[in-house]
């Protein structure tokens, strides 16, 4: 049973999520401020995250920059809900960490159907035949322990980053457009915006540093890994 975390201060809102997500088979925690959250998140182990960006104490953004800071938190899938909309907030998720975005009001069924594919891509990259260690110099993306290492210290990045990485190293010379990548990484349900791909990049490049320059920029066409990795 998937055991999601519902970090949201409005009662009516908590009631609405608990009653679809428990209907849809999963185990729901429900925290009404960002400290009592990020306690959850230390005490139990969860499989998703839905977060409130505006929290009577520690906001949103603040609590997913805590969860992609630590190791054993930064791969859980954030979803974001709230009431802000704007592009620049989007991009000001995505560029934190979050996985998607959902802005108030949303559709239930919508919100559900996201979710669904969120935690089944989660499960279906741990049965995927590609996802095979490779390493090109000292930069390590193992997807048995669903680690990026740089010079064997470990990089806490987030489940998209991840799997675009490792989509990227997989196919290492092949260029491929930013809508390309979200089709093969992200799919229904994510985020998507003309610059999410660029966010999710920029963030890689500043996190595998000094090997930054194996994730190459194709001018007129997105990103390609560099040639040299070997598994």
């Amino acid at each position: 049973m998937p055991r999601i975390l519902v970090i949201e201060d409005e009662p009516d809102i908590q009631t609405l999520l608990r009653f679809n997500l428990e209907r849809e088979g999963h185990a729901v925690v429900v925290a009404s401020s960002g400290e009592d959250g990020l306690h959850e998140l230390r005490r139990q182990p969860f499989d998703l995250v839905l977060l409130d960006l505006m929290l009577p104490d520690r906001d949103g953004l603040e609590i997913c920059k805590v969860m992609r800071a630590k190791e054993t938190l930064a791969t859980i899938p954030i979803i974001m809900v709230t009431a802000k909309g704007d592009e620049s907030d989007v991009v000001i998720g995505l560029s934190l960490g979050a996985d998607d975005y959902v802005t108030k009001p949303f559709r239930v069924k919508e919100l559900m159907a996201r979710i669904k594919a969120r935690l089944q891509r989660t499960r279906d990259g741990a049965a995927d035949a590609e996802r095979k260690r490779i390493q090109v110099r000292g930069l390590v993306i193992d997807p048995v322990r669903h680690r990026v290492a740089v010079d064997e210290v470990a990089v806490p990045v987030t489940l998209t980053e991840f799997r675009l990485l490792h989509f990227l190293a997989s196919h290492a010379g092949v260029a491929y457009g930013r809508y390309d990548l979200l089709d093969n990484v992200g799919g229904d349900g994510d985020a998507v915006t003309d610059r999410t791909v660029d966010v999710h990049i920029r963030n890689l490049r500043g996190k595998i540093k000094p090997y930054d320059d194996l994730i190459e920029t194709v001018r007129g066409i997105g990103y390609r890994f560099s040639e040299t990795a070997s598994s």
